[in-house]
């Protein structure tokens, strides 16, 4: 199953839903069987850790959740705000995405 998502692994997001609505954040990793992202900053929980060789203190360590697809918006790279993502063919014949707003091209 291969699916056409409008982010990718290192885009900078816009969240426009949920507990940080507003802020902005780069994309770490794409779940794209459950739909969903991890973003750097962004949804942070507080998970339990046992004292182990990578955290020899052990203890709570805050990390990132996933978020889902649709709270989130590529941030357009010539104005900076949110913008919805189009694709067409470059000049030399290739899909490539770009934002809506601005019709620049998203690298």
């Amino acid at each position: 199953m291969n699916k056409k998502l409008h982010i990718k692994k290192g885009d900078t997001v816009y969240v426009n839903a949920g507990d940080d609505r507003g802020k902005t954040g780069k994309v770490l990793e794409v779940l794209p069987a459950r739909n969903r992202a991890i973003v750097e900053g962004i949804s942070l929980v507080s998970k339990h850790t046992k004292p182990s060789a990578k955290h020899p203190q052990g203890g709570i360590i805050k990390q990132e959740a996933t978020i889902h697809l649709s709270n989130l918006q590529v941030v357009d790279p010539s104005q900076g705000g949110p913008t919805r993502i189009g694709r067409r063919l470059n000049d030399k014949g290739k899909l490539v995405r770009y934002a809506k707003k601005s019709g620049e091209e998203i690298k």
